[in-house]
């Protein structure tokens, strides 16, 4: 199912790009603190609704060991963006135990805002496969 995902996200992200006839600058990028900063992002809002489920309290995570394979700038809503995937180590503190996790991969689309101090982490959201994708925008901060 994540297949057909990935091939509709992608081939949106390359229509999106050749409309501006251009592809940002790999210059501009994000440094590695904005990427470990968006895999936590990632990481905590999953934990946040697997929290919700089993009504547990929220587990500090440490996210280490980043490494990038991929890099792809484009533009998406006239603003460059880029989508990262590499993978990272994973530590979770729960109350009785410590949980690791080496080698997860990740796979992010993080855009750079207009005035270029900030970025927002770019989820897309598939409720339903048969219609055209959403983005979601949150803030790294």
């Amino acid at each position: 199912m994540k297949c057909p995902l990935r091939i509709i996200a992608l081939g949106l992200a390359l229509l999106l790009s050749a409309c501006s006839g251009a592809t940002p600058p790999i210059s501009l990028a994000p440094g590695m603190d904005i990427v470990k900063k968006a895999i936590a992002l990632q990481v905590e809002q999953t934990q946040e609704q697997l929290s919700e489920q089993l009504a547990a309290s929220h587990p500090q995570l440490d996210i280490s060991q980043v490494k990038l394979k991929a890099i792809e700038p484009l533009y998406m809503a006239k603003l460059p963006t880029y989508h990262i995937q590499g993978t990272y180590n994973l530590e979770i503190e729960l109350p009785n135990q410590k949980v690791s996790q080496k080698q997860n991969s990740f796979d992010v689309y993080l855009q750079r805002q207009r005035e270029g101090k900030t970025w927002r982490w770019l989820k897309q959201d598939v409720s339903n496969p048969d219609e055209q994708p959403i983005w979601r925008t949150y803030w790294i901060h």
